[in-house]
């Protein structure tokens, strides 16, 4: 004999109705990756280009200046910023996927196309933690409780972690998505 066990937990009219909404998710992927484009400039803001996640160039600029600098030179400078705002549009791409059909299918579509995300490169810095940022956040904290009504201790001379904590942007840190 054999034995069956419910697919989802729900009523037959609730799985269709899963499974089509993951059909016309999946049907709206292309579409999402069509549409994240990523922009990216040289550190002369010589060259302005963007592109899409494919790495079509929607959009050239040029600074006048940028007619001295010869082909060879010009040219390897256009296809290093154009590799930049490729890596963006591919995240960009991924993000907006990763926000119709969740990180795992996501991650999925990722490994079939053979073009991970560029924020999962191991290679590339990886910032600070979110439990880095905490510990520092905790010891900055105690620091002031401990100084009480005093005020603020004076920094030392040429210190760079009286700012650091006070500027840092929780949204700098890293994460896939």
């Amino acid at each position: 004999m054999v034995e069956r066990t419910p697919v989802g937990g729900g009523s037959t009219r609730e799985l269709i109705a899963q499974a089509r909404e993951r059909r016309d998710a999946l049907e709206s992927v292309e579409a999402l990756m069509a549409s994240a484009t990523g922009t990216a400039h040289d550190v002369d803001n010589t060259i302005e280009l963007t592109v899409d996640a494919r790495g079509a160039l929607l959009r050239l600029w040029l600074a006048p200046s940028a007619a001295s600098w010869g082909p060879d030179q010009l040219g390897s400078l256009l296809v290093e910023v154009a590799r930049v705002a490729q890596r963006e549009a591919v995240q960009a791409s991924y993000n907006l996927v990763a926000l119709r059909l969740g990180e795992q299918a996501t991650y999925l579509i990722e490994q079939l196309s053979g073009m991970p995300a560029p924020a999962r490169n191991p290679a590339d810095d990886p910032g600070i933690t979110v439990e880095e940022f905490q510990r520092r956040r905790a010891e900055r904290l105690r620091e002031t409780r401990r100084r009480g009504h005093d005020g603020p201790a004076p920094a030392a001379e040429g210190s760079v972690e009286e700012d650091e904590l006070a500027t840092f942007d929780p949204a700098t840190l890293r994460s896939d998505r």
